[in-house]
């Protein structure tokens, strides 16, 4: 017997920033175009990506300095308003990381939903898994299922941590149309350049690897120019760290865009140098816009995306010369980047919207998961 979902609240902090934030605003036009009636409660009032549904904003209510007795407040609305609405699933996209927190939220804020879904973003095990990542399980294995969005946190994160019920389903994308390109800013006009964005924290990105990559490349000494897109709380720090490197004149910082398609188009490649992900949307973004791309080859999403010398490039070790090596011989082989970008769009059908939509449909009206 199916069961027919007929409203579906998604939960995170916010619609905005990172890769993790848009792949829920795009699951929410998913959920629109099935059919389901959705609600969307955010934690923070930021708001870039498009999203479909009706949204619960707490962030709006956020005054002055916050503590425990404000946090739980805005753990009693949410449970109000989840119970109000009798929904017949939540999705919950939240990092966690405070097991006491989650237990809070299972037995309070969610205590009366049976259907609860929780996605798991991230390989770094204290982001999803808590601080206590051995007891965690007890309230992952009562949700209806938690969704992985790698094939490395499903079979090697989650079952190490006695979780069960874990489904892999990979972040949607969008293919842009023209239309939707976004503005090329002028200060690229006439450029040639390297690219990277995400969201700008060093701990996770690792943007200081890249700068210094960069800079042994030597490519900086051709007039080529390595591009960082993006904000957050680690931008001047970035900025002075590259003042400091040879490579300055030729390191250029763009703020964040809503929509950064055009600049995607338009470099030479993408790059990513993270510590840890769990599904880089930033790979699939440039490889569906005929983008190749070069990425560590860290433990969950770039060897699910990039196939080397196929459709891009991995970098095994975590060596500034194997990185910058890597970024020479993509600018400067012409035969072997000719073949990269005519297959940049090689094995993008398995995380196409469609898949992605069929993929959600058959978890939200399966009740024998």
């Amino acid at each position: 017997m199916s069961l027919k979902a007929k409203k579906i609240c998604i939960v995170g902090i916010s619609l905005a920033r990172g890769g993790a934030e848009r792949a829920m605003a795009l699951q929410s036009k998913i959920f629109t175009d099935l059919g389901y009636e959705v609600h969307i409660i955010i934690l923070n009032d930021d708001i870039d990506y498009p999203f479909a549904g009706k949204i619960f904003n707490l962030g709006k209510t956020k005054k002055g300095k916050d503590n425990f007795l404000k946090r739980f407040w805005r753990m009693h609305q949410i449970r109000k308003y989840v119970n109000q609405h009798n929904f017949d699933f939540l999705v919950d996209h939240r990092p966690k990381d405070e097991y006491f927190k989650e237990l809070l939220y299972a037995k309070y804020a969610y205590q009366h939903l049976k259907n609860r879904i929780y996605i798991v973003h991230s390989a770094r095990k204290e982001t999803y898994l808590t601080d206590k990542p051995h007891k965690i399980s007890s309230i992952y294995n009562k949700n209806y299922a938690t969704v992985a969005v790698s094939n490395y946190i499903k079979t090697e994160l989650l079952p190490e941590y006695g979780i069960e019920k874990i489904t892999q389903i990979y972040n949607p994308f969008y293919e842009v149309k023209e239309n939707a390109m976004g503005e090329f800013p002028e200060i690229l006009k006439d450029k040639k350049y390297i690219l990277s964005y995400g969201r700008l924290v060093d701990a996770t990105k690792d943007f200081r690897f890249l700068i210094r990559s960069f800079e042994a490349s030597r490519l900086w000494q051709h007039h080529i120019h390595l591009v960082i897109m993006g904000k957050g709380p680690d931008l001047p720090m970035l900025k002075d760290y590259a003042q400091q490197t040879q490579a300055r004149d030729k390191i250029l910082f763009l703020p964040f865009q809503k929509e950064p398609f055009s600049i995607i188009k338009n470099s030479r490649f993408v790059t990513l140098t993270s510590n840890y992900e769990g599904f880089p949307m930033v790979l699939l973004e440039s490889l569906s816009l005929g983008t190749p791309v070069i990425s560590l080859d860290i433990k969950s999403g770039p060897s699910e995306i990039i196939q080397h010398q196929k459709n891009g490039l991995l970098v095994k070790n975590r060596d500034e010369n194997d990185f910058a090596n890597a970024m020479k011989l993509m600018w400067n082989d012409e035969a072997l980047y000719a073949e990269i970008k005519k297959n940049t769009s090689l094995s993008l059908s398995k995380f196409s919207l469609s898949t992605i939509t069929t993929q959600w449909k058959d978890l939200l009206e399966n009740t024998s998961v």
